[in-house]
């Protein structure tokens, strides 16, 4: 990534509810690259989304995938989810015209 300015990353885990698993991941983000890095994560484990009722993991990440490319919060804003709402905002126009262009 430090030789390739257009190269983007997104980390996605789960957090196991270990609400400081982002900022120690974080943490170890040289620098130079940590506004290129992006971090996802479901506030426990993926299995709860499913038990949550937004369907199977195809269908959450087709969900998902739907509201990055439509700029809405729909899924997003399940409560398992929600924390990720600064990092979407951060990922913006730059990242969705990457995953989605037209």
């Amino acid at each position: 990534m430090q030789n390739n300015l257009n190269r983007y990353m997104i980390l996605v885990f789960d957090s196991d509810n270990a609400e400081d698993r982002i900022a120690k991941v974080r943490a170890g983000i040289p620098a130079d690259v940590k506004d290129r890095v992006f971090i996802l994560t479901t506030l426990s484990k993926p299995e709860d989304l499913k038990r949550a009722g937004l369907g199977t993991f195809e269908e959450i990440g087709m969900r998902l995938a739907t509201d990055c490319r439509n700029s809405t919060r729909t899924t997003w804003d399940h409560s398992l989810l929600k924390h990720n709402a600064d990092e979407l905002d951060r990922m913006g126009s730059t990242i969705r015209l990457i995953l989605f262009p037209q």
